[in-house]
């Protein structure tokens, strides 16, 4: 190999020309998909699940709950911004990508600018929990500032999360038990052991969402040096891990079902879990196809939201 050649391949990652669409999206709308709505429900769904629980207890206060989904869905956004630009510098994002098309890689947006975004977003997070601060005080404070930590050491830094597998634990306990029982909290300005157990559910299927990602991507993940669960135990452990995920969700209503006498319409969304997980997983297990996989994603994602609110609800209602 020639000293230029070299040269060239330890210069930056290269934009990924070839993915840009032959019609590029307007601006208003590349900064929308760079957003990733579809990853949305994970940041929407346990603020859905901590406030029908708080209502169920006669506690629900709606501005508290507005401003938790605003906030959740902010640093969610930020995150993703924050990841947009990462895995680009990272040389995780490139040509080969099998998943949605990203702003940077495609060069539609500038590292630069990605982040300054990712800044505004995370700002607007904190003007957004300015009044959760008050009424929580430096418990929200806290949780608040250590959620904005996370979203950027998802994929920034020596020990970047992503990059050293460590990612799935932050989803599980990040969009588990602290943003069901965070929400729960502002609202009722107490945190009953019950309201903790209730999100792992909605962890669990959150970190399935990134199994289902990272299946996907254990190729590309690989080659770039993302140490993601997948990729260091194959692919054969992340779709085990997938399912052990949805049985865990369908068991957590179950077990509550026991500890709080009643509620028993929140087995609603066991049945879901189990049901609509294990078709996901075994279409998981099958199929390596891209477009597939995208669908799975994304259905994983929709059952994250329906079954937090089938929870919720049922739980409320009963």
């Amino acid at each position: 190999m020639t000293r230029k050649q070299t040269r060239r391949r330890a210069g930056p990652p290269r934009r990924s020309h070839a993915a840009v669409p032959s019609s590029p999206p307007s601006a208003l709308r590349t900064w929308v998909l760079a957003a990733r709505p579809r990853t949305l429900p994970a940041a929407t769904a346990p603020v859905v699940l901590g406030t029908f629980l708080a209502a169920a207890d006669g506690a629900a206060h709606l501005t508290a709950a507005a401003c938790a989904l605003a906030g959740a869905l902010l640093i969610q956004v930020g995150t993703n911004y924050v990841n947009d630009a990462a895995d680009f510098e990272r040389g995780a994002d490139t040509s080969d990508r099998r998943g949605p098309v990203r702003a940077v890689a495609s060069g539609m947006v500038s590292p630069g600018a990605m982040k300054v975004a990712a800044a505004v977003a995370f700002a607007l997070a904190v003007a957004a929990g300015a009044y959760l601060i008050m009424r929580g005080g430096w418990p929200i404070l806290a949780v608040g500032l250590v959620s904005i930590a996370a979203g950027v050491a998802y994929t920034v830094g020596r020990y970047a999360l992503a990059y050293i597998g460590l990612a799935d634990p932050f989803v599980l306990v990040f969009f588990g038990p602290v943003a069901v029982g965070g929400t729960y909290y502002v609202q009722a300005l107490a945190l009953p052991a019950y309201v903790i157990i209730a999100g792992i559910g909605p962890g669990l299927l959150a970190t399935a969402i990134l199994i289902a990602n990272n299946v996907r991507d254990i190729q590309e993940d690989a080659a770039a040096g993302k140490r993601t669960l997948v990729v260091r135990r194959g692919r054969g452990f992340g779709v085990s891990l997938y399912g052990a995920c949805m049985l865990g969700a369908a068991l957590v209503p179950v077990t509550l079902m026991w500890a709080v006498e009643g509620r028993y319409g929140a087995l609603l969304a066991a049945f879901a879990a189990a049901l609509v997980g294990g078709r996901l997983g075994r279409i998981l297990e099958r199929t390596s196809n891209p477009a597939v996989l995208n669908t799975v994603l994304a259905r994983t994602a929709l059952l994250l939201l329906g079954y937090s609110l089938l929870f919720g609800i049922g739980w409320w209602m009963t």
